[in-house]
């Protein structure tokens, strides 16, 4: 092998003692003497910053892949406050933890532990990654059989399965940059003319040299980091992995990508954490690169170029993001002067008077707007229609107050009631139509309410045989989104057997087509009983990307996805706000089912009789006992069969007594007396647990249903109940 020596060597070299006078470096000899007297192969470096759950799970994954190996692991914590520090020095006593009194960064973080490090090789390792039992071997055996390989790293896996293209790429040269500001990177993937940015041409499966890697997995050789130094601490968050492998190549090692093991990256979780500006601070990286290492290689004009085309990007970026973030508001804002518009044609049967009350109708409009914003419609719960509906009827008040105050100069109160009618259909509706989208996986949204009621079909993963506890806990945590349709087992002689009501539907191999063929939208592993490789193998080889992969980790209660982790651990609650329980509430229940049951008698009750009359329904008269807490009682009803909601329609004179209630708890049900729910929830006609009637369900989880129900009742609530029982007829 020959490297470049002369100006260039003594560049690298420099640096090398620049960090050395910082503590942060070692010579040849030293190294080489230390490694050789401690024996230890590899050294593995992380740096975490707010990331407890994920490097616990990280650090369980490599208890496994370091097994058989003779190492050292680091972990650099960057002043944490998610008690990271507390639990790695309690859970993982042979990591060696490096704990920061202020968050330095990610190349300074590195460095300290490379200058601390005395592995013949090192590992540069994300936080929010998962190794493989063979991962750091199989890249040992390739830099040992390859003298000439300076820095490897593995496949790395998104949560899908799907390959992580910034894994291998190259540098981001003119023409490169060019392609990739143009879109002919994203358009002609396979063209090694217009595909370098992440080498898109190359086989994913295939051995390669590259230009470059992703520091989420960067294995190097000692050697390699006496000779160039370590990271450039002048990089802060990003662009010091580019520098570190351009380094390298400049001094005449090769870097490699090697697919024949793979790891999975939570991409972003650790810059997430951050408060900084994750995009100026990225843009400033990649602007750092470019003059450090390309303003000597290209003429003037073409170097100014490249530094403008970044900043392009940069303010492209932020635009993109700016819009994203008032894309709501300006959609409410939208539909304000929507409802306005149709309240002046309503008065007035023209639009004549529009421009007389733009004044007005601004004010009007911010105190909405004012409303939905502090009413969180704009932040966590954008999606939440019981949040806007409460904002919309609050900014009506509002209005209202000022229209009486300012008589001469307002709207009539004829316009300000359609207007305000209107805007809290629409404003309420779209959100709850968004809802209903994410069911189908074609929207996103944040609120317990939709998330309880929409949950997502789920499959669990697991050797139900030797027990699963993780599956009561799923079906106990209400609002946490899944919906647990079926089991996915290790072992074939699982399948149609049931465990916690739930049946096993296929074996692991078979997990593609399950969830094809059930329109699964999550999968999780449990690695209570399953190995990380089984997990790994499964998302390597699955052939759809339709579902999200998660991994709930065998001594944590929580669930690891893609920019999510999911607490299954229910917290304590020492004082307990039942809604259901005010004196308001209770009389807005009331006045809800007293509106319900009257529109479907008036409307459902003459479609009644016609069948009765002409003998299209087979009826039998029942008792049905209805339990009431302290009190028990029969109801006489006609019980009709082949039509659910002709069955229900006599019921509804109950509710107008008072006896039952629009949506409760079943009508059937066993609760004792004792029981919170008991005493201040009627049995209802429809309700969570109803619509959950098809699963067999503990009396703790009806419980459960209950509790949650009566603690976030809301109008909206029972709304949002009824469509989904609807829907289900």
């Amino acid at each position: 092998m020959v490297r470049k020596e002369g100006k260039l060597r003594s560049k690298a070299k420099g640096y090398a003692l620049t960090s050395s006078r910082a503590g942060n470096a070692c010579s040849d000899s030293e190294s080489g003497n230390t490694a050789v007297k401690t024996g230890i192969t590899l050294s593995v470096i992380i740096v975490n910053y707010n990331v407890k759950e994920f490097v616990q799970q990280l650090l369980n994954s490599l208890e496994n892949s370091l097994r058989h190996i003779s190492s050292e692991v680091f972990v650099v914590d960057n002043a944490s406050d998610d008690g990271s520090q507390k639990m790695l020095a309690e859970q993982f006593p042979f990591v060696k933890l490096i704990a920061n009194t202020h968050n330095v960064g990610f190349a300074r973080a590195n460095n300290q532990a490379l200058a601390r490090a005395v592995g013949k090789y090192l590992v540069l390792l994300n936080p929010d990654t998962i190794t493989q039992a063979d991962t750091f071997q199989k890249l040992l055996d390739f830099m040992e059989s390859q003298a000439g390989a300076g820095m490897a790293t593995c496949k790395v896996l998104n949560p899908d399965g799907s390959l992580q293209l910034a894994c291998r790429r190259s540098y981001p040269t003119p023409w490169v940059a060019f392609t990739r500001l143009t879109g002919l990177s994203y358009f002609f993937p396979k063209s090694k003319t217009f595909g370098r940015y992440n080498l898109t041409y190359l086989a994913e499966n295939e051995i390669a040299e590259v230009e470059a890697i992703s520091g989420s997995f960067m294995m190097v050789r000692r050697s390699v980091i006496d000779e160039i130094g370590m990271l450039d601490e002048a990089f802060f968050l990003y662009g010091e992995d580019l520098d570190w492998c351009y380094r390298i190549i400049e001094a005449g090692w090769k870097i490699y990508y090697v697919p024949t093991t793979q790891i999975i990256h939570f991409k972003g979780e650790s810059s997430k954490q951050s408060h900084l500006d994750g995009l100026l601070i990225f843009y400033r990286a990649m602007a750092l690169f470019v003059k450090k290492h390309f303003r000597k290689r290209y003429f003037f004009v073409t170097y100014q170029i490249l530094l403008l085309a970044i900043w392009l990007r940069a303010a492209f970026s932020f635009l993109q993001n700016s819009l994203l973030v008032m894309a709501v508001p300006l959609f409410d804002f939208l539909l304000l002067q929507f409802s306005l518009i149709c309240a002046l044609y309503f008065k007035f049967g023209h639009l004549q008077y529009w421009n007389d009350y733009l004044l007005v109708n601004a004010v009007y409009s911010s105190v909405w707007i004012f409303s939905l914003l502090l009413a969180g419609s704009y932040g966590k719960w954008r999606f939440s229609s019981s949040k806007a509906g409460f904002a919309v009827f609050s900014g009506f008040l509002a209005n209202s107050a000022l229209t009486y105050f300012f008589k001469d100069y307002a709207f009539s109160r004829a316009v300000l009631l359609f207007a305000g009618g209107l805007s809290f259909i629409i404003i309420v509706g779209w959100r709850f139509f968004i809802k209903f989208m994410h069911r189908f996986d074609l929207a996103s949204f944040y609120g317990t309410l939709g998330h309880t009621l929409l949950a997502r079909p789920t499959l669990l993963v697991g050797d139900f045989s030797r027990g699963e506890s993780v599956l009561e806990k799923l079906r106990t945590r209400i609002g946490a989104g899944y919906d647990i349709i079926g089991l996915v087992s290790v072992n074939v002689e699982d399948i149609g057997k049931e465990y916690n009501g739930v049946s096993v539907l296929t074996t692991i191999e078979s997990l593609d087509e399950i969830v094809n063929r059930r329109n699964v939208k999550e999968v999780i592993f449990s690695t209570q009983q399953i190995s990380y490789d089984v997990i790994l193998s499964a998302i390597t080889n699955s052939r759809t990307h339709a579902a999200h992969f998660k991994i709930i980790p065998s001594n944590l209660d929580v669930i690891i996805g893609k920019a999510s982790i999911d607490q299954l651990s229910d917290a304590p609650l020492l004082d307990i706000d039942y809604k259901l329980a005010t004196k308001g509430n209770r009389l807005k229940k009331r006045a809800f089912d007293l509106i319900i049951a009257l529109l479907c008698l008036v409307l459902g009750l003459p479609v009644f009789f016609v069948y009765l009359k002409f003998k299209k329904l087979d009826r039998h008269r029942v008792l049905l006992p209805v339990d009431f807490g302290k009190t028990k009682k029969t109801i006489h009803l006609w019980c009709l069969r082949n039509n659910r909601f002709l069955s229900n329609l006599p019921l509804m004179w109950y509710v107008l007594r008072g006896d039952l209630t629009i949506v409760g708890r079943e009508l059937t049900a066993s609760a004792e007396s004792e029981k919170p729910s008991s005493e201040i929830m009627k049995p209802g006609l429809t309700g969570l647990i109803q619509l959950r009637r098809h699963k067999k369900m503990s009396e703790e989880e009806k419980e459960k249903y209950r509790l949650f129900y009566a603690m976030n009742y809301s109008v909206l609530l029972d709304i949002e109940i009824i469509f989904k029982t609807i829907f289900r007829l």
